[in-house]
């Protein structure tokens, strides 16, 4: 019975099973013994007794998979022993649990070399200070990008609002200067110029610039009683309505009265953002009914009743909740769905009867910070609201928008300090949000540091400045995009083209045609073109004579003027006598009469004239008696 193959595979159905073998690139299955020549060896046999070559290609190699599998777990025995013994002998030695951990590249390390030149040699970069090394462990651990920092000129007054789109794309910072300068770090270079800077709130002061939480929108809260809201562009799109002052009722206008001290959108509807002003007013608004009215309205009172102003206010992380910090020290914190008249939790003595600069979130939302002009910083737990859980003092502060911030993973809370007198530089103050231990005190500038952000997806922290300056901090290792992507990026000048003036034949013999006229110095060009009245727009020459300005060159009086225009032959000059000029056509008139006396020829040739005959003065009467 003839064989059936398929390629190097064979089978021979009238044999028993153990003997179906197979060959190729894999191996052999089955219990290791001789090869039978097959039909594809007979096959290859004639075309060697024909052609005298074996085949036309490699013949496939054989494997043993027992012999195989027993190698490989004898390796595996050896590199294991190997690695327990290493552990035993360096206990401090980290082994990675990757399985080709073993291969390497190049010359082994010496032995005779200690762990810490072993390290050197691994990552030379790393080779810094102790004192480097120790802030660097801090900042690993608490993920603090300050690494490098680069500066943003936005003007020379102080910068007191800045903030990020949540896409990282764009930044926005405002100043007392009234301006707003928009930046984009895909478009900037190494010079680090913002591409829009425009007025907004006119002569207003910028106290707070917020994004809205698709990046599409930017709230300007300024000091007008009027808040804007603005595209990426800078374009206006909604202008809150203003409030009538003479109302006493809050509740019974439309608007602030007031100037506005904060705002901000709200994290979960995008349409929804509120402001607070001076007038002890917080409103919400929607941004699609135009700002005509407010949607809801909060009135904040002090311990004796009278209205107090929230200098700060910010929502919670689910949008549900509203923290306000007032100016007597006071934290209110006001549940919608419960009551907009009473606060749902306050503090009336959270921190001294001082204006509070800044109320935040945690970003897991249990925990609130604040940040007060009494020079303190206090953390909060919600679940515990009534005493503070850490505090920290000594933290001077000039800007009533000073910032107090979580990281973004919650574990360090940052704040900005201004200059003391004395002092030279501003800091901003890196906190364990666990402890309030002092993890890291960074320079900023020679001047105060206002305003504070620490962007979640682009791991970097900007810095308003009191000298007009937006510093940003990064980490090349930890950060992405953002600062990162103009920091590197060298700005190139444009390339002028090369302008070859065209070389100038002479021809003096030349056809007018195809003349060229010589070049004249310019000089005697400038001397040449003021001849031409047309080159040098000469203006009208004056008149020497008659009235009434040009119009008198052709008569002094309108009509003259409409006559002369009229194409009139004889011109009529102004200063004759009209009736001698009349008479003066009386003879040629009597002697050559062309159309009145012709007329009257036939039936009165000798005219007629009816005039009253004159009638001799009466003489006057005498009076009689």
């Amino acid at each position: 019975m003839k064989k059936i193959t398929f390629g190097k595979i064979s089978a021979n159905f009238s044999e028993k099973s153990d003997k179906i073998e197979a060959t190729g690139t894999i191996g052999t299955f089955g219990e290791p013994k001789a090869m039978e020549i097959l039909e594809d060896d007979k096959e290859a046999q004639q075309m060697k007794e024909v052609m005298g070559i074996m085949g036309f290609g490699k013949k496939a190699k054989s494997f043993d998979i027992n012999e195989m599998m027993n190698q490989v777990k004898a390796t595996a025995r050896e590199l294991t022993k190997k690695q327990v013994e290493d552990k035993f002998e360096e206990p401090n030695k980290d082994f990675s649990d990757d399985d080709h951990s073993d291969d390497f590249i190049g010359p082994p390390i010496p032995d005779n070399l200690s762990l810490e030149n072993k390290n050197e040699i691994a990552d030379p970069q790393d080779a810094v200070s102790s004192e480097d090394e120790n802030d660097d462990e801090e900042s690993n651990e608490y993920f603090i990008p300050c690494r490098q920092g680069i500066s943003m000129r936005h003007g020379n007054k102080a910068v007191t609002a800045v903030t990020v789109d949540p896409s990282g794309a764009r930044l926005a910072s405002g100043s007392v200067d009234y301006d707003v300068s928009f930046w984009d770090f895909a478009g900037m270079d190494l010079n680090m110029r913002s591409f829009r800077t425009l007025q907004p709130a006119d002569n207003h002061p910028i106290r707070g610039l917020h994004y809205s939480s698709t990046g599409d929108l930017l709230l300007v809260i300024s000091g007008a009683s009027q808040a804007k809201v603005i595209d990426r562009d800078g374009f206006e799109k909604l202008e809150t309505v203003k409030g009538d002052m003479y109302i006493t009722d809050q509740a019974k206008t439309k608007g602030h009265t007031a100037a506005l001290l904060a705002g901000s959108f709200s994290p979960i509807t995008k349409e929804e953002f509120l402001t607070t002003s001076a007038d002890g007013t917080v409103r919400t608004w929607d941004f699609y009914s135009g700002g005509k009215q407010h949607k809801q309205l909060i009135k904040c009172r002090a311990q004796n009743g009278l209205k107090v102003s929230p200098t700060a206010v910010n929502y919670s992380r689910d949008g549900k909740v509203i923290a306000c910090g007032c100016a007597d020290g006071s934290i209110q914190l006001w549940d919608f769905r419960k009551s907009s008249v009473a606060p749902a939790s306050q503090i009336r003595k959270a921190h001294q009867p001082a204006e509070i600069s800044s109320v935040y979130y945690s970003h897991i939302g249990d925990s609130l910070v604040t940040r007060s002009l009494d020079e303190t910083v206090k953390l909060w737990d919600l679940r515990r609201f009534k005493a503070p859980v850490h505090e920290a003092s000594g933290l001077f502060s000039r800007y009533d928008t000073t910032d107090a911030i979580f990281s973004p993973n919650d574990a360090v809370v940052v704040t900005a300090t201004s200059l003391k007198k004395g002092e030279k530089c501003g800091y901003i103050h890196f906190f364990d949000a666990n402890t309030f231990r002092l993890l890291k005190k960074q320079a900023v500038t020679e001047s105060h540091a206002i305003k504070v952000t620490w962007h979640e997806k682009l791991n970097q922290i900007f810095v308003g400045t009191g000298n007009g300056l937006v510093k940003c901090f990064y980490d090349e290792r930890k950060s992405l995009r953002g600062a990162t992507l103009c920091a590197a990026k060298v700005h190139r000048k444009a390339q002028h083209s090369e302008v070859v003036s065209a070389q100038q034949v002479i021809t003096p013999h030349a056809l007018p045609l195809f003349r060229q006229e010589r070049r004249k110095t310019s000089r005697k060009q400038m001397e040449k073109d003021r001849l031409d009245p047309i080159k040098s727009k000469r203006p009208d020459l004056p008149i020497t004579s008659g009235q009434g300005g040009r119009v008198a060159s052709s008569g002094g009086t309108l009509s003259s003027y409409v006559i002369r225009n009229l194409g009139l032959s004889k011109r009529v000059d102004d200063d004759q006598d009209p009736r001698e000029a009349i008479l003066k056509y009386a003879k040629d008139a009597e002697e050559n009469p062309y159309w009145i006396t012709p007329a009257y020829q036939k039936t009165q040739p000798k005219p007629v004239l009816d005039m009253p005959e004159a009638e001799p003065p009466r003489s006057k009467k005498t009076k009689t008696e």
